[in-house]
């Protein structure tokens, strides 16, 4: 059984920084895309950035791109989030999933497997 588990959210300030980690547990993460998505009150949930099996291609929806950094360290089954200069339109829980891919990283948001999510709170 695939297990994602996330951590790292919180209360920031906005212009503020915070990393979200990811760590997968049960499959095989080398032949993972992954992806982290969030979902804010009221709203849909949105792809937000991914990255491919090896690190070497990334994907970041236009209003993050330049401000959030996907990541993944495949030694420790974990994918991170850098985010910085966070702003109140941030705030959402913030989810990781995975899908086998060996392709490039892609705006395709279907997944098979999913975390809880982490909250994260950007204050004004």
């Amino acid at each position: 059984q695939v297990q994602l588990v996330e951590s790292g959210g919180g209360l920031v300030q906005a212009g503020g920084s915070l990393r979200l980690s990811c760590v997968t547990s049960g499959g095989e993460f080398m032949s993972y895309q992954m992806g982290w998505f969030r979902q804010a009150p009221g709203k849909e949930r949105e792809l937000v950035a991914a990255v491919n099996w090896s690190g070497t291609s990334r994907y970041y929806r236009d209003s993050v791109n330049g401000r959030f950094t996907i990541s993944r360290d495949n030694a420790k089954n974990t994918v991170y989030l850098q985010m910085t200069s966070l702003k109140p339109d941030d705030t959402a829980v913030y989810i990781c999933a995975a899908r086998s891919d060996f392709g490039r990283a892609t705006p395709d948001g279907r997944y098979t497997y999913w975390g809880q999510g982490t909250q994260v709170t950007v204050s004004s």
